[in-house]
């Protein structure tokens, strides 16, 4: 019987040092962040900054709590076109960038076509989009998908052609199969470089979903923001920022924790995001 609530104090303990080691790492950011915002609030009462140029930082905290409803309805739609547009160029990115490095047609023909349809920026298929698919859900996730396909492509080809080919020939000479190099060889060493494209999906992602909803949107948070602006109401269109913000820190975060449990070996898992060694 007493071996429960042992149980329970040990893993409430791991918690507790777990979130110290973390506010320990995180501290001087929480610092900085917090001198940033106590420096926003005071000097836009000292320089007596118009509020239709930059807000108060206690003013955007009013209007978001006064708008919450609204902007987390806005929230919920522009986080559904994020999270489908992302996870679509996921399942398409990921086996194409496979079949790009391993067909010597593919990437002689198709690889160059992607590099060139990268370079030019998204928002110019918007117009395009929303002419042939009107205004609704369809347009805004082609965009967000868009914006995320390149970085996954073209990093996940660069990924899975970098093993060098000391490392394949030592593997073959072991009479490994094509099948087991893959999964034990190529694919951990393509993943780092993967989750590069990932990451860099992850924050264009927002940015491709309020670039539809300013050019064909009817709802969204792009489009309050729009709305916002228009009315020269700053407090409220940096409230709506703030939550555009925090819906892209979260998709970034989600991918990064995948990372961390499918890669811990990496070197870039052994160091803390706030720079500190593990060693």
């Amino acid at each position: 019987m007493s071996s429960i609530p042992q149980s329970s104090s040990s893993r409430m303990s791991n918690l507790i040092s777990s979130a110290r080691a973390w506010f320990s790492d995180a501290r001087n950011t929480i610092l900085f962040v917090f001198g940033f915002l106590v420096f926003w609030e005071v000097a836009v009462i000292v320089f007596r900054i118009p509020r239709y140029i930059l807000p108060s930082l206690s003013s955007i905290i009013r209007q978001f709590i006064r708008n919450f409803d609204l902007i987390w309805e806005y929230t919920l739609i522009t986080g559904y076109e994020t999270l489908v547009g992302f996870v679509i160029a996921v399942a398409i990115g990921v086996p194409l960038a496979m079949l790009t490095a391993f067909s010597r047609i593919l990437r002689q023909t198709f690889y160059p076509f992607a590099v060139a349809l990268e370079m030019v920026p998204k928002i110019a298929f918007a117009p395009l989009f929303v002419t042939w698919f009107g205004f609704g859900f369809i347009p805004k996730m082609i965009i967000v998908f868009l914006v995320c396909f390149f970085p996954i492509l073209l990093n996940g080809i660069l990924g899975f052609t970098s093993l060098s080919q000391e490392m394949v020939y030592f593997s073959r000479s072991t009479g490994a199969s094509q099948l087991r190099m893959f999964w034990k060889i190529r694919l951990p060493a393509a993943l780092p470089e993967l989750f590069v494209g990932l990451k860099g999906a992850a924050v264009n992602a927002t940015v491709g979903a309020t670039i539809s909803e300013w050019i064909g949107g009817d709802a969204g948070l792009g489009y309050y923001i729009q709305i916002a602006t228009g009315q020269l109401r700053m407090d409220l269109a940096f409230a709506i920022i703030f939550m555009l913000t925090a819906l892209g820190l979260l998709l970034f975060y989600i991918v990064q924790l995948v990372e961390k449990r499918m890669i811990p070996w990496h070197v870039s898992q052994r160091v803390s995001v706030f720079g500190k060694s593990e060693f």
